[in-house]
């Protein structure tokens, strides 16, 4: 079969019927390579074929994908995901956007309702919960006001903002016939200002003293509280979305779960229908741990801000067809390792393989000792070992896990049946299955022992045998003596897992006598949100000059993440979590030191009460699940409280609140046209920055606190807020001219033009040193375009979408560099600046700039991808630079201005 007429007759020629449904069948196409190709590259090659249409994905890229052992780490191939997931942080620029793009559509006479996402999107608001309030650390913060009337907020149900003291969960009463009162300190009866309209559905606990329901923990209303407060603006925003005409978007409000646990719970379905076709269900996301599900044969991973937009508006992901290396797994399981312990393992293996920026994907018969829980959290953890993706394919153990949540009888057969049909579905005992992958890469399941992560790197693993002995080295390195406190953190996964699968008497022991608790459903602790220690803890360790230790269940402990005072920070299965709280300390063997003694004065060790594997994944499948699955569905149904109280309007335009400093109508649709412009050529622009190597996102665009003395910071001021109120870059997002104040405010930025480190730049025409903001808005007032001089690696570091928006509402037309990160590439691409590339040995230095020319770069009106242009300077001097475009889909964007200009172009012809 001839592919470049895939297109049509090809198209057609590998279409089937399943019953009233259609699907493209890649078989159909007889070529021996299909059935060699890894799984995730099937998943590549019926999208490529699916979406072809000529212009974002070609016959090329189908040709390509099919010959992936030739074009690996060479081809240059597009692909479209079924969908987008969001979470809030980085997704309400992008929400912001298209309500931006809905105001210029109606300023030109077109109905707003047009604007829509091309591509399926989810967005979960979990990432703005912060821990104020636990049992051990009741903080008093001050109380949240709102910046457009300056007094007090309020809490939900009339009562002010929480504070003062703690409160676990509470017995309704007494057990019939049990005399006196309930004589622990965490039984009692509930406080009579608690409103039951405030309580937030959860599986109930029962005091094992009364027999009596126990309500829900105080400290997780009164978090929850102070999520709404702060958050106001944002949370009344998402909300808008959530009440609006937009079509392709979905928004899963706070305090439901976390971005990954709803993706996995509640969103995936593995098998797509759509317009009269079923296909494989596909994701990239907004945060590098989307690969998660990967574990459920679901293709996905984490990109930029700006990428997943221009999925959103229907632009294919841009990659070079990858490596994939096959992970093949042997062996039996230890019974004491958990899927922890396994993660890394494999962690530590892969990251010494050297597999970065590639795919794995696992098969060999030990995959099938592994469950789905087992699967997702060993794909969630592939950043760490430098993964692009770790795919699972999908099996029988795949599709019992689907039968439990996700699919009725129906739906499983057809899902069954249709990924058989296109080789999508696999057995991981039958060898004549597997794949040709790049290189191949074994791990015996039977070496793994039980493990946990630290003190300070995820990567450092140390044997639980050897956790005694490791900490103690740890505090001989710092030269102190063994004086140590622990601090216990469970992820909130873990406790709804507690609460079907122990005996509610057990739970209630746990999260009472040890004092676990539900503190709240968002990414706190992985985040650094989490509470900080008491003061009379703190001080006791300053004072004591203690190493303090901290054991959790999360997936980051860098240094100071879980409280700043807690030097020594150890990852674990949930399970020795509990198991170093029972002991008491991280100073003990647990193979060989038992963990107490029962009421006969008997010795207890680990192994006595550890549970086995088979256990373990029968409880999970057959109790935990479902019924977590069934209460997420409720959540999802109901929603929160606090987020049905919340007034928003229903209509087609964003209302717009010119108070608000946190959500704010951009720029980038303020020149608008229905006509598009033939490419014009940048005459006499000035470098607003010249740099030198390496210049990271961070540099360019900073996340972190606004400082004081800042163009953000003076801006914030003429709003009449405080210093304290300034919170960070991060959070204001959705304030253009906040992010554009705030591009080039790095501290460590080293521009040569000035010749110090600091977010100054040098004003040519009157020799003035300024902040960037003012230098560039001085040269807009004066109609002079900008450019950038760079190095090598501009661009490198976190994917951020303000390190290509505020350049270009800066007035920058493009940057010229030795090299770029791709995606930064992207990104400046996507919002019509030039990303121009030094010839081969030439530089800066070598050109002898000194970056205070003017400079002309000729732009032909038929641009071409990667052709060379002609930059000529005020002295004279005159070289080539390649423009990197690497496609027609790239110069389309960059003649509208941008992606969002060409999607909204589209929309007014």
């Amino acid at each position: 079969i001839h592919l470049s007429s895939i297109k049509n007759s090809v198209k057609s020629f590998i279409l089937e019927q399943y019953e009233e449904r259609r699907y493209f069948n890649p078989q159909k196409l007889r070529d021996v390579r299909y059935e060699n190709l890894p799984f995730c590259m099937r998943v590549l090659l019926e999208s490529a074929i699916r979406k072809c249409d000529g212009f974002y994905i070609k016959t090329d890229d189908v040709s390509s994908i099919l010959d992936w052992q030739m074009q690996q780490n060479q081809a240059e191939v597009a692909f479209s995901p079924a969908r987008v997931l969001l979470q809030d942080f980085t997704g309400i620029p992008a929400m912001v956007d298209l309500a931006a793009m809905r105001d210029a559509l109606a300023k030109q006479g077109v109905d707003p309702n047009l604007v829509n996402p091309r591509c399926h999107t989810d967005l979960i608001v979990d990432h703005s919960l912060q821990i104020d309030y636990s049992k051990c650390a009741i903080q008093s913060p001050p109380t949240p006001t709102d910046e457009s009337h300056g007094a007090a907020v309020r809490s939900p149900a009339g009562r002010p903002s929480p504070r003062g003291s703690s409160s676990g969960g509470h017995c309704a009463g007494q057990r019939p016939g049990h005399r006196g009162g309930c004589s622990k300190a965490s039984c009692s009866d509930a406080p009579s200002g608690r409103s039951a309209a405030v309580q937030i559905e959860n599986t109930p606990l029962l005091c094992p003293f009364h027999l009596q329901p126990v309500s829900e923990p105080e400290t997780m209303i009164r978090n929850q509280e102070m999520e709404l407060i702060r958050n106001k603006e944002r949370q009344q925003t998402f909300k808008w979305y959530f009440n609006s005409s937009f079509k392709n978007i979905n928004v899963v409000p706070p305090d439901i779960n976390t971005v990954h646990q709803v993706n996995l719970e509640y969103l995936c379905q593995v098998v797509q229908e759509g317009e009269g076709f079923i296909y494989p269900d596909s994701v990239v996301g907004t945060d590098s741990h989307t690969t998660m599900i990967n574990g459920l044969g679901i293709l996905g991973w984490g990109v930029g801000g700006i990428e997943s937009e221009a999925v959103m508006l229907g632009q294919p992901v841009s990659l070079t067809l990858p490596q994939v290396v096959g992970c093949k797994l042997v062996g039996t399981i230890n019974p004491l390792a958990t899927s922890i312990d396994i993660v890394l393992g494999i962690t530590k293996h892969l990251r010494q393989a050297g597999i970065g920026g590639k795919f794995v994907e696992f098969f060999g018969p030990g995959v099938q000792q592994l469950s789905a829980p087992d699967r997702t959290t060993i794909a969630n953890m592939c950043p760490e070992y430098n993964a692009t993706v770790s795919f699972f394919p999908v099996d029988d153990i795949t599709l019992q896990h689907f039968k439990h949540t996700i699919c009725s009888e129906e739906k499983l057969v057809v899902l069954e049946d249709y990924l058989k049909a296109i080789k999508l579905f696999k057995s991981y005992g039958d060898q004549s299955e597997d794949p040709q992958y790049s290189e191949v890469i074994e791990m015996n399941l039977s070496s793994i022992v039980p493990h946990v992560s630290g003190p300070k790197r995820p990567q450092d693993r140390v044997a639980v045998t050897c956790m005694k002995e490791d900490f103690i080295n740890f505090t001989h390195s710092l030269n102190h003596s063994l004086n140590h406190l622990v601090t216990h953190s469970l992820n909130h996964l873990v406790t709804h897992s507690l609460n079907q699968s122990l005996t509610q008497s057990f739970t209630f022991i746990l999260m009472m006598c040890f004092r676990f608790e539900v503190v709240g459903y968002g990414c706190a602790t992985c985040v650094g949100n989490t509470a900080p220690l008491p003061e009379s803890v703190v001080d006791a360790i300053k004072q004591g000059d203690l190493v303090a230790c901290g054991v959790l269940s999360g997936n980051r402990h860098l240094e100071g993440r879980l409280c700043d005072c807690v030097r020594a920070n150890y990852l674990a299965s949930p399970p020795l979590v509990v198991a170093y709280a029972i002991a008491g300390t991280v100073s003990i063997n647990l193979e060989t030191e038992p963990l107490g003694v029962n009421s006969e004065g008997k010795d207890v060790y680990l192994r006595d009460i550890w549970p086995s594997k088979e256990e373990v994944n029968h409880t999970e499948e057959n109790i935990v699940i479902a019924s977590m699955f069934k209460e997420l569905r409720s959540r999802m149904e109901k929603g929160s409280t606090f987020w049905n109280r919340i007034e928003s309007a229903e209509s087609a335009l964003f209302p717009w609140d010119p108070k608000s400093t946190y959500i704010r109508c951009p720029a980038f649709f303020s020149k608008l046209s229905k006509e598009v412009c033939a490419p014009q050529s940048i005459e006499g622009a000035y470098p607003l920055l010249f740099l030198g190597d390496k210049v990271t996102t961070d540099h360019i665009s900073p996340a972190g606190s606004i400082a004081r003395v800042s163009a953000a910071a003076r801006y914030l001021q003429s709003k009449r807020l405080t210093p304290r109120e300034f919170n960070s870059y991060g959070a204001r997002r959705g304030n253009d001219a906040v992010m554009t104040r705030g591009t080039f405010a790095s501290i460590k930025l080293q521009n040569r033009l000035i010749g110090k480190t600091g977010p100054k730049t040098l004003h040519i025409p009157s020799g003035q040193t300024l902040d960037v903001f003012e230098a560039a808005e001085r040269y807009q007032r004066d109609g002079v375009p900008l450019i950038i001089l760079a190095g090598k690696e501009y661009g490198s570091g976190s994917s951020r979408d303000w390190a290509a928006k505020g350049p270009y509402l800066m007035g920058v037309r493009a940057v010229i560099a030795e090299s770029f990160e791709k995606i930064h590439r992207n990104h400046l691409v996507g919002m019509g600046i030039a990303p121009l590339q030094f010839l081969p040995g030439q530089n800066a230095d070598s050109l002898e700039l000194c970056g205070k020319e003017r400079f002309t770069i000729n732009i032909p009106q038929e641009l071409m991808p990667r052709q060379q242009l002609t930059v000529q300077t005020s002295t004279g001097k005159s070289f080539s630079v390649t423009a990197l475009f690497e496609n027609d889909m790239d110069v389309a964007f960059f003649r509208h201005g941008g992606i969002l200009k060409y999607v909204a172009r589209s929309l007014l012809l």
